[in-house]
């Protein structure tokens, strides 16, 4: 039997003519806001396929820059979203290109933080407002941000998921799912595992102290960026 969200069943609300184009948009490049965190100083969105052949009719630019600006898909000032980005400071950037095999409501988002990094998250508009992430900064991934998501770079090595899995466990927090990749055997892997409630910031700080993880992330869409 197949997986349905509220979306699928009723569809999102939304400001915009298209769930896809509009509301699917303002979740993936707010969820890629999340992912990256700080403050944007420079945001370039390279678009794919029918995102990058309808994308001002269909207000897929709006809602990008929107989601950037961590607003959701049913805020009233999604429309005005350029003017707010440009009051802020944050440079926009529209370029269309080829990025492969990936589906055609795709984008990829460069964008550049007022600390001088550089975060390159893709991902997909996959339909009625549902949406994918499948690469941060060079890594393959795969969540869709409807639930409370911790996204870790670790050394591949024994143990390492053990140490997470326990430590959510003491903590009575229930994983939905868990999906983790590696580019070569015994270097790097990626994890994202998505929670059924949000993790404490003293759990994220214990698993920040075991040896093998390079890097953490936790997002939790449902709070971050809203009020």
């Amino acid at each position: 039997m197949s997986n349905y969200s509220i979306f699928d069943i009723v569809g999102p609300i939304m400001i915009g003519p298209s769930s896809s184009h509009t509301a699917g948009a303002a979740r993936l490049a707010k969820l890629a806001s999340l992912i990256c965190g700080g403050n944007p100083v420079k945001v370039e969105f390279i678009l794919h396929g029918s995102f990058a052949k309808t994308y001002k009719g269909h207000g897929t630019d709006k809602a990008l820059v929107a989601g950037i600006l961590k607003m959701d898909p049913w805020d009233e000032n999604l429309k005005n979203s350029f003017e707010i980005a440009k009051e802020k400071g944050i440079e926009i950037i529209f370029t269309e290109g080829d990025l492969g095999d990936v589906h055609p409501n795709t984008v990829k988002f460069i964008i550049t933080k007022e600390d001088g990094t550089v975060s390159k998250i893709s991902g997909s508009s996959i339909g009625g407002g549902n949406i994918l992430i499948f690469d941060i900064d060079g890594q393959s991934v795969e969540f869709r941000g409807d639930y409370p998501t911790l996204i870790t770079l670790h050394k591949d090595t024994p143990g390492v998921i053990s140490k997470i899995t326990t430590l959510l466990y003491n903590e009575n927090i229930n994983i939905g799912s868990m999906k983790v990749y590696r580019n070569s055997k015994g270097l790097q892997a990626a994890m994202a595992l998505e929670t059924d409630n949000t993790v404490p910031c003293y759990i994220i700080e214990k698993i920040k102290e075991i040896p093998e993880i390079q890097s953490i992330k936790f997002i939790n869409p449902i709070i971050e960026g809203e009020g």
